[in-house]
């Protein structure tokens, strides 16, 4: 076992063993925040879903309302016109040919891929590349759309992906531990609400198993699922 340090045991003795409203979890995590960098908020969602069956395979996009506190580095595959306004929408890296290339030989400093549709049957013979790291353009996730400013402009914003994981839990960040109680709590309502409403008809029993809050390097907080009643 991982041995803990001085600081995150001092940290860790401030949550107790229970489940915390929304507001009183945020504020705990905030209190946990004791690293030397600006520490991002995460939450985890358990979800009573069985991943390897594809209508309970959850995926999907939240625009949080006070973004994630992060500058996203956006790179968008596409031809002319669609570059130019990819660039004029505040796009990091635009291309089409030169950045599949520079994929094919390992570049990966970026965070989101948006792409145009005409050039996916070029970008999808990188699939084993981008895949596993999780930067696939998918249309179910608004990354492969005609509208690439849109697309662009949305990120930029605060609109994030997420998609369950082969063990049934959603991961995602929801904030810095620097943002107001307010606008984490808003993020989480947001991010939550959005989980609840993807919901397979197909799912039995308990939907929401668990939900844990966490800093970058702090312990993780539960909330009541009661939270969720009404949503």
């Amino acid at each position: 076992m991982k041995k803990q340090s001085k600081r995150f045991r001092a940290v860790a003795a401030k949550v107790q063993p229970k489940d915390y409203t929304i507001a009183d979890a945020v504020e705990i995590v905030k209190q946990t925040a004791s690293a030397k960098f600006a520490e991002a908020v995460d939450i985890a969602v358990r979800l009573g879903v069985d991943p390897k069956k594809a209508d309970q395979a959850i995926r999907g996009t939240v625009a949080l309302p006070h973004g994630i506190g992060k500058d996203v580095r956006v790179l968008v595959i596409a031809k002319p016109p669609k570059d130019e306004e990819a660039r004029a929408a505040g796009a990091d890296h635009v291309g089409f040919k030169d950045y599949l290339e520079k994929i094919q030989q390992g570049w990966a400093d970026i965070d989101v891929i948006i792409a145009s549709p005409d050039v996916m049957g070029d970008l999808g013979k990188l699939g084993k590349i981008l895949g596993p790291r999780g930067l696939m353009p998918n249309p179910k996730s608004g990354t492969v759309t005609a509208d690439v400013a849109k697309a662009v402009k949305e990120v930029k914003a605060g609109k994030i992906e997420f998609r369950v994981d082969k063990d049934g839990i959603v991961h995602a960040t929801v904030g810095k531990a620097s943002f107001e109680k307010e606008k984490l709590v808003d993020n989480i309502n947001t991010f939550l609400g959005t989980i609840i409403r993807l919901k397979p008809a197909t799912a039995k029993g308990q939907y929401v198993k668990s939900i844990a809050l966490s800093t970058t390097m702090g312990p993780g907080v539960h909330i009541d699922r009661a939270e969720l009643v009404g949503r």
